[in-house]
């Protein structure tokens, strides 16, 4: 079993957690990183900052910003997965991010150098499934999931093809538009979970908005996971290089809720 199924396979909904590599520096990263996991993420989404995050709100679009005047290269970040995989060696760790700094030096380095940092997967915004060639073999023959993503407005028609080569697990962005602005109704969330759940046996995770433990228990109770990612961004824009116990303490409050979202349930 891999470490993406491992977290997706337990007792409760799994806590999916987004954080921007190298924000407020790469030398910051790891201890940002490491709050995550002691806060009870289940598996962390490393993003790869880039100088247009088109899907991105404010927050992240800053992190970005200031990964970048950080100096913060690809090296770093694979550098940064090296050495969070030698000291959480079950925890999956994801690169996400945009086409340019995955295919820049080609898919296949790309691949291959995100396999040799002990990365599970990838999540790549900007590619669509119709252009799955231009990273999904690559990532495929390295052994690594390539996770896909569905929106408001994947219809039936479309969707197999989202499916197609997707692994891991299917990210619903549940509302149309950028990060960290709106979260969907609760109803429009179960509506689509349960119709995606219809058409994969993949795990469905529903990311977009979420803030609030009771905004992740209510989605957790329909979903196999729960995606934060703005409001930990702005809890290290806030706090700088001295965010991880903040980071930790946001964690847990999450971490709680699933726990009891899956009680709840049964």
């Amino acid at each position: 079993m891999s470490r993406l199924s491992s977290a997706f396979a337990g007792n409760h909904p799994a806590l999916v957690t987004f954080v921007t590599g190298g924000d407020p520096s790469p030398a910051a990263t790891p201890a940002i990183l490491d709050a995550l996991v002691a806060g009870g993420a289940d598996v962390i989404e490393l993003g790869m900052p880039f100088t247009d995050p088109m899907a991105d709100g404010p927050a992240i679009q800053a992190a970005n910003l200031r990964s970048l005047g950080a100096g913060t290269t690809t090296a770093d970040l694979l550098t940064i997965a090296k050495n969070f995989r030698e000291r959480h060696p079950d925890v999956p760790l994801v690169l996400m991010g945009y086409a340019n700094p995955m295919t820049v030096r080609g898919a296949d380095w790309f691949a291959a150098a995100a396999r040799a940092a002990g990365v599970d997967g990838v999540i790549c915004v900007d590619i669509p499934p119709e252009e799955d060639d231009a990273l999904g073999p690559a990532l495929r023959a390295e052994g690594l999931h390539l996770i896909r993503l569905a929106t408001p407005t994947t219809d039936a028609e479309r969707l197999p093809a989202v499916l197609d080569g997707a692994s891991g697990f299917l990210y619903y962005v549940s509302v149309a538009g950028i990060t960290g602005l709106q979260q969907a109704a609760q109803t429009s969330i179960e509506t689509a979970v349960a119709r995606l759940k219809a058409a994969t046996d993949l795990p469905i995770a529903v990311g977009f908005g979420v803030r609030t433990p009771e905004q992740a228990a209510a989605i957790g109770r329909v979903a196999d996971g729960v995606v934060v990612g703005s409001a930990i961004v702005e809890l290290v824009g806030r706090h700088g290089a001295d965010a991880p116990a903040a980071v930790t303490a946001y964690i847990r409050t999450l971490s709680d809720a699933l726990a009891s979202a899956r009680k709840v349930e049964a």
